[in-house]
């Protein structure tokens, strides 16, 4: 079995940012290039993992995070 992710560095690792896509600010806790794939097609995402104010982790595309300011 192989994995299906891999972690990546990233520049604004531990630090405030935004996720554009919906507005929501937090700390970037991780990026992962993740094995998105479905039975048919294979395909890998790199996906951040923001932990928001209320503690609640969620992800957005690598390329939706800017730094806050």
């Amino acid at each position: 079995m192989t994995d299906r992710y891999e972690y990546v560095p990233h520049r604004l690792l531990r630090h405030r940012v935004r996720d554009v896509a919906s507005g929501t600010e937090g700390v970037l806790m991780a990026v992962v290039n993740e094995d998105v794939s479905d039975s048919v097609h294979q395909h890998w995402m790199e996906l951040a993992y923001i932990r928001a104010a209320s503690g609640r982790e969620f992800t957005t595309a690598v390329g939706n995070v800017e730094p806050v300011e």
